[in-house]
């Protein structure tokens, strides 16, 4: 089986314990779905929630090659949507909640699926295939200054304005629908120039995946739904790959963390939204060098984590 990024430090983070309810909103292979269940034995319960229906096969048979304990609800849907997901299936609160952001490697590794340079591909990005824009269609359609603003916004990309006027001139020769075409014409517009060994187009790709997937969207509905079906005490564990998505997360994270500020006349308000968390790992956890070794993928990763308070601390009677 597929072993996930930061494995020991998440299953650390959730705590999950016997009879545990684990949502987890991007099942991928499910790597940390099976070490949860493990320790949530019999009794527990997953929902497994998965864009991806290749991926959700993949990760039912790994479920049951494995002999993973315990019910197993796998769902097809977005993340951004886990609270309507996890009410249609039954499922009316958790202990641990895990979103692992990013492309699996199973879309990265297939051509077909468009998501990396590496190899040739349609210029697709779709992480569920059967449905909506590609990010072909966004390049064919979107003009130039709003290429220019999603690669800036999206990919943090300084050469976004070049890299746009680029695309424009392109595209008016031939359509760009193919991977290494994008690749190419990205690397001629900035030089060729790598940083730090990453490749010219690589906040291109990004943006536009982020993008066709409304995946800031789709994290910030997660991220609101994920703490309303928490359980007091329960916990939200993030993994993220990109300083964007990062970013996100911990300001998100630091809002409900917030803190109880005394006031001049006596008594105390919240100053913070609800409802309120407690951090479980204020420093994100990055991966160790023997992980980044074995993986490379495990570079850039980022897990982050709180803890929902208990009614009382809640301020709730």
């Amino acid at each position: 089986m597929h072993i996930p990024v930061l494995l020991e430090e998440t299953v650390k983070a959730l705590a999950p314990a016997p009879g545990c309810v684990y949502v987890d909103g991007t099942l991928g292979q499910a790597g940390h779905a099976s070490a949860v269940m493990r320790l949530a034995g019999a009794t527990g319960r997953l929902l497994g929630i998965d864009r991806d229906a290749e991926a959700l096969a993949r990760a039912r048979a790994n479920l049951v090659r494995a002999g993973v304990p315990g019910e197993h609800v796998l769902a097809q849907g977005a993340h951004g949507d886990l609270g309507a997901i996890a009410a249609a299936n039954g499922f009316d609160g958790a202990d641990a909640i895990l979103l692992d952001l990013g492309v699996s490697s199973d879309q990265l590794d297939t051509p077909e699926r468009g998501f990396s340079f590496r190899a040739d591909g349609p210029l697709d990005m779709r992480m569920r295939n059967d449905r909506g824009p590609t990010a072909a269609d966004l390049v064919a359609t979107l003009s130039t200054e709003a290429l220019t603003r999603l690669f800036r916004d999206l990919g943090e990309e300084r050469r976004a304005a070049a890299i746009a006027r680029a695309i424009d001139r392109e595209r008016r020769r031939a359509p760009i629908d193919r991977t290494l075409r994008l690749a190419e014409i990205v690397a001629g517009a900035v030089g060729g120039a790598h940083a730090a060994g990453r490749h010219p187009a690589t906040r291109v790709f990004q943006a536009l995946r982020m993008a066709v997937n409304d995946e800031l969207g789709d994290l910030r509905r997660a991220l609101e739904a994920g703490l309303r079906l928490l359980k007091p005490g329960g916990r939200l564990a993030v993994i993220t790959f990109e300083s964007l998505t990062d970013r996100a997360v911990k300001t998100f994270f630091r809002a409900h963390c917030g803190q109880e500020v005394a006031l001049q006349q006596g008594g105390s308000v919240w100053r913070g939204e609800t409802p309120r968390t407690d951090w479980v790992l204020r420093k994100a956890v990055t991966a160790r060098p023997e992980e980044i070794e074995r993986n490379p993928r495990a570079r850039s990763a980022k897990l982050r984590a709180v803890r929902k308070r208990e009614a009382a601390e809640n301020g709730e009677a």
